[in-house]
């Protein structure tokens, strides 16, 4: 890729950071471009809202996060940051949309791009009351695409750039840039010798790991020895031991909560399902890392990224429980299918394994650098796509030449 001189310097805005409690696969996503982009030459400042779990300030491989505000005002705090004489404007301001943006276009003296996982369509009435939810919704539906017209976007799935251009934003505006993967984790041992499924990620409603614990009470009379580990933590963790019981499942499940990267590796490496009840998904890294240790996921239909991140039948399981007044009752059909039948979960987890080998943070990042470089400098966006899925062979990826394709 060319370069135009010295390295930029790109500010980063997100709500939150992987050290906050609430944090999740976007802010990694986020944390593994901006340590990628300082490896090439670039300076990258991440700001985000503060928290007890880290210090305000704190330099991590190679770029700086500056922790100020809370949850609700770290966007004004960002806005005054950037108003404020005497901090120099970067080169390219990140916004990251989280449902609200920071609507840097407003107050950046700088070209700002665009980042968004999923439009929160869906999930505004779960985890908000109907007046929040609806002005939530209004200000990312509506004021968002107008006051962000002309900037560069990237989506980081398929599903997630059409809900973009549905929002009124151009295609031509939006590049796709696929989460990566890192390379997994060797442990020791196989799968369990009992039927076991795993449901990772933060505990909070529209992750509706309810559905994971219920397909669980309808398997457990056909599968005595079945066990469900749900490795992750949040707010809603209380609920879900409470349903647990109420299904009378709980000595079923293992509540992990936060474990480090070998325990997680262990869970994924031993399970034999992945599964992944959320609502919405902007792509669904836990389902790749999942696939680079040659398990398959299950996951429902319409939940955003995760119908790419799951090639349905050839990496995993898609369900269609839209029309099924018991969403339980699907997963639970396929689940049961699927731990009957070793022969088709080894199929699903050796495509799973070379689908995710696919996805590289370098990759990654050579995409997002190209996105910089446009909104900078004008350039035109050059990008090569990953090669074929699983079931369409190995070609090489088709050489893309564009401002935002």
């Amino acid at each position: 890729m060319a370069r135009h001189g010295a390295g930029l310097d790109v500010l980063v805005l997100n709500w939150r950071d992987s050290d906050h409690p609430e944090g999740g696969g976007s802010e990694l996503y986020v944390e593994q471009v901006a340590a990628g982009l300082v490896e090439r030459g670039h300076r990258v400042t991440l700001f985000c809202a503060d928290h007890e779990q880290a210090p305000r300030d704190e330099q991590r491989d190679g770029y700086r996060i500056v922790r100020r505000g809370s949850r609700g005002t770290v966007y004004l705090r960002a806005a005054l940051r950037g108003l404020r004489r005497g901090h120099g404007a970067p080169d390219v301001v990140v916004d990251v949309q989280n449902g609200l943006p920071f609507l840097a276009r407003l107050w950046a003296r700088s070209p700002v791009v665009v980042l968004v996982h999923h439009v929160h369509r869906e999930q505004w009435g779960v985890v908000f009351g109907r007046v929040v939810a609806t002005i939530g919704w209004f200000i990312e539906s509506r004021i968002a695409p107008r006051v962000q017209r002309g900037c560069h976007y990237v989506a980081v799935s398929q599903v997630t750039r059409q809900e973009l251009v549905e929002l009124g934003v151009q295609r031509s505006a939006v590049t796709l840039v696929h989460n990566g993967t890192t390379r997994p984790v060797p442990v020791d041992g196989g799968r369990t010798p009992y039927p076991s499924l795993c449901v990772l990620g933060r505990l909070v409603p529209h992750k509706r790991v309810e559905l994971a614990l219920g397909a669980l009470a309808r398997l457990a009379p056909e599968h005595p020895g079945l066990r469900l580990s749900v490795v992750g933590h949040g707010w809603w963790d209380a609920k879900l031991r409470e349903e647990a019981e109420r299904l009378g499942v709980v000595d079923r499940v293992d509540f992990l909560g936060h474990v480090d990267e070998r325990r997680k590796a262990e869970v994924l490496a031993q399970s034999w399902l992945l599964v992944v009840p959320s609502l919405k998904e902007g792509w669904g890294l836990v389902v790749v890392e999942a696939a680079s240790h040659g398990t398959p996921a299950v996951a429902y239909t319409g939940a955003g990224g995760l119908a790419e991140s799951i090639v349905d039948g050839v990496t995993g399981a898609l369900v269609d429980g839209s029309e099924d007044p018991d969403p339980v009752l699907p997963l639970a059909r396929t689940l049961d299918g699927l731990l009957r039948d070793a022969d088709e979960r080894a199929r699903l987890g050796r495509a799973a394994e070379q689908h995710a080998r696919r996805f590289t943070w370098e990759h990654a990042v050579d995409r997002f650098e190209s996105v910089l470089n446009a909104a900078v400098h004008g350039t035109p966006i050059e990008l090569r796509l990953p090669d074929a899925r699983p079931d369409q062979g190995t070609c090489a990826g088709e050489l893309v030449t564009s401002r935002g394709a």
